[in-house]
């Protein structure tokens, strides 16, 4: 069973992973392994996942763009329900592609799934009316370490895909995300 596809070093930086499991289908509808050790470590992805996570957002919400500092954690993300974008910027000290961005769309639709390792900062909007995200982590959360830096810095430069319809103006973010610091900041303290 199983066998997954996957493209390496995503946008050029090393450690983004793109995942597109085998998915099997009938009458019936359709069978899919959305994670199996072997297959993944086969592929250069060898982690111990300790905790999964879901959480469940409305059309322009975006979320991040967040971090682990003390207890960083490498996360497998994917999309059971809607469509978001997702983002990884490389905050890793010395990378050639430090504070270089990617971004994918991730849907239930494609079934594709997104690796990011440690030390990278993560985020994603809701471009469908709903979406139900779903992440596997390995470390667990600790809630007084996470970090952030402004969605929309311009240091970094992602080049978010708004929903149609919608402003800048109209994302709906936590006021934790709207407080985050620039990204200048981080460079000169290697923590926000």
């Amino acid at each position: 069973m199983g066998k997954i596809t996957v493209q390496k070093d995503c946008g050029g930086i090393r450690g983004l992973y793109v995942i597109e499991p085998a998915v099997f289908g009938d009458a019936r509808g359709y069978f899919t392994e959305t994670y199996n050790y072997r297959d993944f470590k086969e592929a250069g992805i060898d982690c111990e996942f300790v905790q999964d996570n879901q959480s469940s957002s409305t059309r322009g919400v975006l979320r991040g763009l967040h971090f682990q500092i003390e207890y960083p954690q490498d996360k497998l993300v994917r999309v059971i329900k809607g469509e978001v974008f997702d983002v990884a910027v490389d905050i890793r000290e010395g990378s050639e592609t430090y504070g270089k961005w990617f971004g994918i769309v991730l849907s239930a639709e494609n079934r594709k799934q997104f690796f990011i390792p440690k030390n990278f900062a993560h985020g994603f909007l809701v471009l469908s009316d709903e979406a139900e995200f779903c992440y596997k982590v390995t470390d667990f959360y600790h809630p007084n370490d996470e970090g952030g830096f402004m969605w929309n810095d311009p240091g970094i430069g992602v080049e978010w895909p708004l929903p149609e319809g919608m402003t800048e103006d109209d994302l709906i973010l936590s006021d934790k995300d709207r407080r985050h610091p620039p990204f200048s900041e981080f460079r000169k303290t290697g923590s926000c």
